[in-house]
């Protein structure tokens, strides 16, 4: 069970009640985006590209279009067409701020379907539809393509090769990435700076610098990518898929099927799992044009190898870090870094920037950070994008600058660790933030004063994440025997559900299971943005308190009726409304709800919100770790996370999330990692052979929750669903250096990479 340091004065807020949706999932009658089904549904196939890097010089489709059950087949040509210009950088990309990189409207549909040339294997071609999936893989067998094959761009090192080809002929980068590189695969590029780093660097004391690199990962969602789709003959089209964000899909399909988005309605499915990996349409428009062409319901359903062949991993990178250090003060620092976009630049350059030395206060520094396009799938936001690459590197030197200078690592981070009022790399100025006491409670835990033995390493390491927020819709309809039902725009990931409306209950003192959460589709409900970034607990639980707040307002109303009292005369006080001058004249949350119909008609609360303030989270972890010297494994005997969580809404979640974090840094430090040949193809693309943790590579996670109120939110909520993974890989790498005194720079260290080092 989670160690939560806290005090409880909430009714609600902080206790760990039954999931709403939990009998559901148990029971197996939560319906998924594969459990739709409709009369007379087709299905959908994709046919993707066998090469990295090539041109389509003819398509012939005579033969499967004669299929006897080939009811629709899509290419490029069935797509809008729409005209960015490449030769733009700002029409190129944009940054986001989830810490991910989204491509213009024209890279997205060629990510849908490639137009005259491919850039991936598994890259879509086209899609045909017919009455079973095995009938519509025997059509695309009979569709020719003509290829000319081009020399691929598979790393990131070749991508900056002066004669590596130019993947996206026609785009010119900014000319301060022209001064730098020859490459014109650079596609984006940021840079942030704090007082003036290269004058700093030169004064101090001792400088240290090393390099790291890590590969591609993905983000091991269970449930793949699907999507079914009915477009009418009105022109009305409704979608049914498992997204992370229903509005954002319909916000993608309108500009790639140049729809209006009151054409579209996008109906959100339970959803197994996202990390970030379902934030980008893949399948929609081919199902949406597939049910156009054939006039009937088409379901699309993507294959596990399509899915880490096709869909966006997080990016591989290198990158270079400095530390400068006067009096054993951290006076500057830097980091460089590049990271493979993929084909159609992903790269999460604004999470990982935003992200790099916060946990420190240093009063010069200085990041840039280059998305670097490459023949693989375009790259997609994973888990607190960008920060657990930059952070592996920087802990990693953190923990070698500390013992270089013969002082603990723990001591020396406290030493040198940001507080409030310490402003950013990015500018902004920390409000109250919980590093120090992370750092203290490490200190002070169980697990770090725990005595090792001399066969076992030690390790830590802490990291920031800025958390998401965004707009948010919640409407509460207050029913005549008191229940809520409480419309919410979050997809739920994680318990979501039950997280907002343990808010609404605690605004109104009222028990959360007399609350009924659901996830109203893009006609039901306002715009809600994406599940993502840390951010749903924080917006839609504050929706659902404004929501509160107007019930609240509407309930003294009427109760000022049914009282015959001035309503500003009446409180509203733990579930009742009471009259202040005579407090045993008092209705119950329940009478006034009785007579709603009777005193003005329905009682309904709603906000739609847009709020700042998220607050960032800090997390860390420690790692006791073993290895076996003759076969190189890594055996971790014990995990600490610990982490800000402003306040647990749901401590059982809170620490769901954190230890789901940890699993996922322990795979990514470990074990997990993209093989692709020299032509560009993974092979690996199956759960057999892509090597994720399982239970037996895990042993139990200890949680310890901080809570360290975040003044942004009327509970002090801050996000918690990303943290977890900044941190699990240098606490990793930085107790195999006090376990065999090697340091390892480059991720995985499997036991392929600790063997050939030992043995030496």
């Amino acid at each position: 069970m989670a160690n939560t340091v806290t005090k409880n004065n909430f009714s609600s807020i902080g206790n760990s009640p039954l999931r709403h949706d939990g009998i559901d999932k148990v029971t197996g009658k939560a319906k998924y985006g594969a459990d739709q089904q409709f009369p007379g549904m087709l299905y959908g196939k994709v046919l993707r590209s066998p090469y990295a890097h090539a041109i389509i010089e003819n398509i012939d489709i005579t033969a499967a279009i004669k299929h006897p059950d080939c009811k629709a087949l899509v290419t490029y040509k069935d797509l809008q067409n729409i005209d960015d210009n490449q030769n733009n950088a700002s029409a190129f990309v944009t940054p986001s701020n989830a810490g991910y990189t989204e491509v213009a409207s024209k890279l997205i549909t060629e990510n849908v379907l490639a137009r005259d040339k491919v850039f991936y294997v598994g890259h879509p071609i086209l899609a045909v539809a017919s009455s079973n999936i095995h009938t519509s893989q025997e059509i695309l067998d009979l569709v020719k393509i003509k290829f000319k094959i081009l020399k691929s761009v598979n790393n990131i090192d070749e991508s900056l090769a002066p004669n590596s080809p130019q993947l996206h002929e026609g785009f010119t980068p900014p000319v301060h990435i022209e001064d730098k590189f020859s490459s014109h695969n650079i596609t984006n590029h940021m840079q942030l700076s704090l007082g003036d780093y290269s004058s700093a660097i030169n004064n101090c004391e001792k400088i240290f610098s090393d390099s790291y690199s890590t590969n591609t990962v993905h983000q091991g969602y269970i449930e793949p990518q699907n999507a079914t789709a009915i477009w009418n003959n009105d022109n009305k089209l409704t979608i049914w898929c498992s997204s992370q964000g229903h509005f954002g899909i319909r916000d993608q399909v309108s500009k790639i099927l140049n729809l209006p988005i009151s054409s579209i309605r996008i109906v959100p499915m339970e959803i197994g799992g996202g990390f970030g990996g379902k934030l980008r349409s893949y399948l929609e428009p081919l199902a949406a044009i597939l049910s156009k062409k054939s006039l009937r319901p088409v379901k699309v359903i993507m294959s596990r190898s399509e899915v880490l062949e096709a869909t966006g991993p997080t990016s591989a990178a290198k990158l270079d870090v400095t530390i400068g250090i006067t009096q054993n003060k951290i006076v500057a620092a830097k980091v460089k870094f590049f990271m493979e976009g993929g084909a159609f630049q992903g790269a999460p350059l604004g999470g990982a920037a935003a992200s790099s030395f916060v946990p420190y206060n240093i009063p010069n520094i200085f990041v840039e950070g280059y998305d670097v396009s490459v023949n693989k799938p375009t790259s997609s936001a994973y888990r607190a994008p960008g920060a657990p690459i930059v952070t592996f590197g920087i802990e990693s030197l953190v923990d070698d600058v500390a013992n270089k200078l013969n002082i603990n690592p723990l001591e020396f981070r406290l030493n040198n660790v940001s507080k409030e009022g310490v402003r950013r790399v990015n500018g902004l100025i920390n409000p109250p933030i919980g590093a120090e006491e992370i750092l203290l409670a490490i200190k002070n835990s169980t697990h770090y004063k725990s005595k090792k033995d001399k066969s076992t390493g030690r390790g830590i390491a802490i990291g920031f994440w800025g958390n998401g927020s965004g707009p948010a819709c919640a409407i509460a309809n207050v029913l005549p025997d008191g229940n809520i039902s409480l419309i919410e725009g979050s997809v739920d990931i994680g318990g979501s559900r039950t997280v907002v409306a343990q808010q609404l209950a605690e605004i109104l003192h009222i028990p959360v299971e007399n609350i009924n959460p659901q996830i109203g589709d893009t006609d039901a409900i306002g715009y809600t943005s994406n599940t993502g970034g840390s951010g749903v607990a924080f917006k839609s639980g504050w929706a659902a308190i404004e929501a509160g707040k107007d019930i609240k307002k509407q309930m003294l109303e009427r109760a000022s009726i049914l009282l015959q009292v001035e309503s500003s005369k009446l409180i509203y006080r733990k579930g009742c409304i009471e009259n202040t001058s005579n407090p045993k004249q008092k209705l119950s949350f329940n009478e006034i709800a009785a007579s709603s119909n009777q005193t003005g008609g329905p009682i309904v609360g709603s906000a739609n919100i847009n709020p700042a303030g998220a607050g960032g989270s800090f997390a860390a972890h420690i790692v006791d770790l073993s290895i076996d010297k003759d076969t190189g494994k890594i055996d971790i005997s014990k995990i600490t996370v610990l982490q800000d969580a402003g306040k647990a809404i749901h401590p059982n979640y809170v620490e769901g999330q954190m230890q789901g974090g940890t699993a996922q840094g322990i795979g990514w430090a470990l074990n997990e990692e993209y093989f692709n040949n020299n032509e560009g193809k993974m092979i690996n693309s199956t759960f057999l052979d892509y090597r994720m943790p399982i239970s037996l590579d895990i042993p139990g996670i200890d949680t310890l929750i901080i809570e360290k109120f975040n003044p942004g939110h009327p509970f002090g909520v801050r996000g918690v669903g990303e943290s977890s993974i900044i941190t699990p890989m240098p606490a990793i790498t930085n107790a195999v250096l006090d376990c065999i005194g090697v340091r390892y720079n480059t991720l995985p260290i499997n036991p392929t990479a600790i063997y050939e080092k030992i043995s030496k």
